[in-house]
């Protein structure tokens, strides 16, 4: 779909129309996601686009690729990848500084090690005092068994033993319906 297509359905989903802005719309907030949606180009202008009619804008990103490009008013959530999830050393270390005080960082953690990782990444960057939120989510056991599951309790007690400054994330799809449910 082009920019203007999906900028087109954004409205028609938002409830957007008759000369509102973005702000005003049914829903005014719209979230960029899915894979990882830096690797379109069209997103930067998408952004923009969206921005200029007024509606707040999300985008979930693995961090893996540069934000700078994207609109300041974007908020960013940005996953950063920790060692057992098959995708470590992958984070650009220099979105850090792109960072503001409404973006949020989260990880998603499997193993004690991840947590670990997590805990001393986001102290180190000082990373409560930089951003809105930063999220740990509890991984949920792959279907096919290339990862480990993290119960959510497990989880809330290390954060709380740690006192640290963050927010527990669940993925409330995977409560409602089965974990490998696609398209939810």
């Amino acid at each position: 779909m082009s920019v203007e297509e999906v900028f087109t359905r954004v409205d028609e989903l938002t409830g957007r129309g008759g000369g509102k802005s973005g702000a005003e719309a049914a829903v005014p907030l719209v979230e960029l996601t899915g894979g990882e949606p830096l690797l379109q180009a069209e997103i930067y202008p998408l952004a923009e686009k969206l921005l200029d009619a007024g509606y707040t804008v999300m985008i979930e990103t693995s961090g893996e690729r540069l934000v700078e490009r994207l609109p300041r008013e974007v908020i960013k959530i940005m996953d950063v990848k920790c060692p057992d999830s098959g995708e470590p050393d992958t984070f650009e270390i220099r979105n850090l500084e792109a960072l503001t005080e409404k973006d949020e960082v989260k990880f998603v953690l499997s193993t004690r090690r991840d947590y670990e990782f997590a805990r001393d990444f986001t102290l180190q960057h000082g990373l409560a005092r930089r951003v809105k939120q930063v999220l740990f989510s509890p991984a949920f056991e792959d279907p096919e068994g290339k990862w480990q599951g993290l119960e959510p309790r497990t989880l809330t007690e290390w954060i709380l033993a740690d006192g640290l400054p963050v927010r527990l994330g669940l993925q409330l799809h995977k409560f409602i319906w089965d974990p490998a449910t696609k398209g939810v």
